[in-house]
């Protein structure tokens, strides 16, 4: 309940913006409300992944310690606002998102891009690869799951990088949901069982690979991620990280180990998660939270009284 509290308070805050065509705003909004709600957790928690360096992030920087600084030793990867152009323009699938593990639990990845593929649970190990060609993936998923090519729905961001990714695989058959926005939503729908996603692809944000990762520890699913380095700038960067191979294919488990707590709550209307809506006393939220350890997953409907406690609260 704390981290559902934490990404609560910030997509509260965001959607006070929507529609507003402010995404830099809208973003502000979130850091400044997840940032004073991490604070008041009872914990000695530090930020892996955030919203930049020290010196170009003024909140939620990594490295920055969070939290009471008493109790445990947590490491913290945020998401403050997941969409934020999402929102700017008032449209679906905006989520602010936090996951928390023990200490080294996430892997440290400079502010680059990563080369993504995942699918859901109960899948062959293995069964698809970001080596393989797109009809080789989708062939080998479509026997996994005892089902036609042509019935599969692959999901990538609709950028104009993926443009002969998403020729191929429309050569396949396979049927595409491209979206705005928001990666960490497209694989948590690739991964829920009863989501239309089969499986998500293509190249977004390293950082969000990583808070898809954590989900997908609670929610089950396989995923590899790797590094895009466009330039001698990308390579250096992974190298003051310690990432030597810059070619390696991380896989779930090397993104997110040891126990994992991951949260998130929805800002704008998705295919999983409502947007938070606003009422004459407060609002209403929508999260998700789930747990590596156990494996539980949550749905939690949140009603905030913003006449006895403050929004977030």
């Amino acid at each position: 309940m704390e981290a559902v509290r934490i990404t609560e308070a910030a997509a509260i805050s965001a959607v006070r913006l929507m529609g507003r065509g402010d995404e830099r705003a809208a973003d502000q909004a979130a850091v400044d409300a997840m940032h004073s709600a991490l604070n008041n957790m009872i914990m000695d928690g530090t930020v892996r992944i955030g919203e930049g360096i020290e010196g170009e992030a003024e909140k939620l920087y990594t490295g920055e310690p969070v939290g009471s600084g008493e109790g445990p030793k947590v490491d913290v990867a945020i998401v403050p606002l997941e969409g934020k152009s999402i929102v700017a323009r008032g449209g679906p699938n905006a989520l602010s998102v936090i996951a928390m593990a023990e200490q080294g639990g996430f892997l440290q990845v400079p502010g680059l891009y990563m080369e993504k593929i995942a699918v859901g649970g109960g899948l062959p190990d293995g069964v698809v690869d970001l080596d393989f060609e797109p009809l080789e993936n989708v062939t080998r998923l479509a026997e996994a799951k005892n089902c036609r090519i042509k019935d599969l729905v692959i999901c990538l961001l609709d950028r104009p990088r993926h443009a002969p990714l998403i020729a191929q695989i429309r050569e396949t058959g396979a049927r595409i949901q491209l979206i705005l926005d928001g990666d960490v939503s497209g694989i948590i729908e690739a991964a829920d069982i009863d989501g239309v996603v089969d499986m998500y692809c293509g190249i977004g944000g390293a950082s969000q690979g990583v808070l898809a990762a954590a989900a997908l520890r609670g929610l089950g699913g396989q995923m590899q991620g790797r590094l895009v380095l466009r330039n001698p700038e990308d390579a250096a960067a992974a190298k003051s990280l310690g990432i030597d191979d810059p070619d390696h294919k991380y896989t779930v488990q090397e993104m997110a180990a040891g126990h994992v707590t991951f949260a998130a709550t929805g800002v704008t209307y998705g295919a999983i998660l409502e947007g938070v809506r606003l009422t004459p006393s407060g609002a209403v939220t929508h999260s998700l939270v789930t747990r590596s350890q156990t494996g539980t997953l949550r749905f939690i409907k949140g009603h905030h009284n913003f006449t006895r406690r403050p929004a977030g609260g």
